[in-house]
């Protein structure tokens, strides 16, 4: 009875899990629009107590190229 309890439970938090991250998966509002950070590279501490920091200046990104065409075509409207 125990083991069944168990295995139920499992089962249960995996279908909320599959279902979680379907749901998240296909979300995207008509209205959303880029944040800051992924516009500019840039973002700041929303309590003014955080740093500046600019992804840019910390690393090398690896996919740069790839960002530079999906930069290229938000800002062309395609």
């Amino acid at each position: 009875m125990i083991y069944a309890g168990i295995a139920i439970g499992v089962a249960a938090m995996a279908g909320i899990m599959v279902y979680a991250h379907d749901n998240q998966e296909n979300y995207l509002r008509d209205d959303a629009v880029l944040a800051p950070a992924a516009q500019q590279g840039a973002f700041s501490s929303e309590s003014g107590f955080g740093a500046d920091l600019n992804k840019e200046q910390w690393h090398e990104d690896p996919f740069a190229d790839e960002a530079a065409e999906v930069r290229a075509a938000y800002e062309s409207g395609g």
